[in-house]
This record gives structure tokens, sequence and C-alpha cells, in this order.
């Protein structure tokens, strides 16, 4: 059997651009470059994967902005001292044998659900997700593992559910719900994961939830009522994209671990 890793990218290079307290911008940048390809090196040789998959945003607008035009807009730009650089650094990831895919109005996030989704439906082998971006943990409910590279941790169900208080089959809705500022996601008023939680565990899902906010008579069902079509617009906004054109074939997502070991 197989093992697909699926890297986000940028989640990585991110970090390890902001943990870097370096004051100059071009030096900052081709020092967490130069890190990054480290973390992607010692992945492929801690996880000894049969195909990789290295996801980058593609950058502009996306699907969700066509839904709602304020997504992501208190998000900072990304360096342009960082984002020059990405055109080298995947010129080395393509000299280890490592695909880069970024697909025109989708996210990364859309890119790996949908390659992991396709790889688990295909009964293909093992999935894992390099990643701490909290959307994609809603993969696990369908089998794949996340591993946080920076803490050297799976997070499996167990795992969510003690971080969420809730299964990855209800991140989503918990998502929706809690809302995130920094993605400009708006949820219910005064709904924090903690709150999303106990709704969760009390009605099972988001439809139960407002079909019984109809009878609530206390400030809760008064605030979602208030803000149903936000709730509604924040499901959409946390869904992942399952079934986007990658562009490529588990070929040319094969990988030789054997360099790496």
């Amino acid at each position: 059997m197989g093992k697909l890793l699926a890297i986000d990218a940028l989640n990585i290079v991110r970090r390890v651009y902001e943990a870097n307290e370096e004051v100059d911008l071009s030096l900052k940048a081709e020092t967490a470059l130069r890190h990054s390809l480290s973390s992607f090196r010692k992945l492929l040789g801690t996880h000894q994967p049969t195909h990789v998959l290295a996801a980058f945003d593609f950058g502009g607008a996306t699907w969700r902005h066509d839904l709602y035009p304020r997504y992501r807009e208190q998000r900072e730009a990304m360096p342009s001292a960082l984002k020059d650089g990405l055109i080298d650094f995947q010129s080395r990831l393509a000299e280890w044998g490592v695909q880069a895919v970024s697909v025109p109005h989708v996210e990364a996030d859309d890119v790996i659900a949908t390659c992991v989704l396709r790889w688990l439906s295909e009964g293909r082998g093992e999935a894992i997700v390099a990643s701490t971006d909290k959307d994609l943990h809603v993969l696990i409910a369908e089998g794949a593992l996340l591993w946080d590279h920076f803490r050297g941790e799976w997070h499996d169900r167990t795992w969510v559910e003690t971080k969420f208080g809730v299964p990855p089959e209800q991140l989503a809705d918990l998502l929706a719900l809690a809302g995130d500022p920094t993605d400009g996601i708006p949820g219910v008023s005064k709904v924090g994961v903690k709150t999303a939680a106990k709704l969760l565990q009390s009605y099972g899902d988001i439809d139960r939830i407002m079909a019984g906010a109809g009878i609530l008579k206390d400030a809760m069902g008064e605030r979602l009522r208030k803000d149903a079509v936000h709730l509604a617009l924040s499901r959409q906004l946390v869904a992942l994209k399952t079934d986007v054109r990658l562009g490529v074939t588990w070929n040319k997502l094969s990988f030789d671990a054997g360099q790496f070991g």
C-alpha cells in the first residue's frame, strides 16, 4: 500500500518566517526559505512517503472572495521578498522529485482536501497531512492523519475532541458557528469555540441547532436567529472544496523516499 504526504507548504513557510526575528526583510525571507527546505527534507525523511503533494496558494481572489468580498481582508499580504523567493524554493523541491501544486481561484486547503479524499476513496493507502491549519483537521473524519511538524506530534480523532470539544465530523460546523476574525468568517456573535461545542454536543449539527433556535427564548436563541444569514455564509466559507481539477496524476506525485532515508 502507498503513503501520501500532503504538505501545506505555506503553513510551514509562513510560520518559519514569522518565528525569525531578523529585521532585514530580504535576509529574513532568505533564511526562512532555507530553514523551510530543511523542514521539508525532515518531513520526507520522517514519513517516507510513496507520493508527495506540496500545495501552495495560487494567490489572488478565490471562490470564497466571490461569496464574501471581505474574506481574509484583515490578513497581511505575503512579504514581497518571501513571495519572490518561492520560485527558487519550488525549483529545489522539483529537484527532489516533489511536485508543487497551486490552482487558480482555490486555496491550498482545497487542493489538499481534493487530493487526500481522492487518494483515500481509491483505497491507495495512508494519507498524512502536514499542517497546523485547523480547517484541515476535518479530513481526520475521512481517515487522514495530521502531522504537526513544529511540535512533532500526531493529530488524530482524540486530539480534535480534546482540543475543540467535538469529533472531526462536527469540526466544520464548530468553525462556522465560532467564526474566525483572522479569515473574516463572521460566525454567530458572542459564540466562541466552547459555546459552539456545547451547542453541537446538545443538538448534533447546525441544522438541528437552527431548528431549535426558533423556540429558544433566551439571548442565545436571539443571536442565532439574528445571525442566521451570517451563519449560513460562514458554513460555506469553512467548507473545503473537494472537486478541484489538480492537473496532476498519481504518477506525477510519486516519490522516491530512499534518498531521504
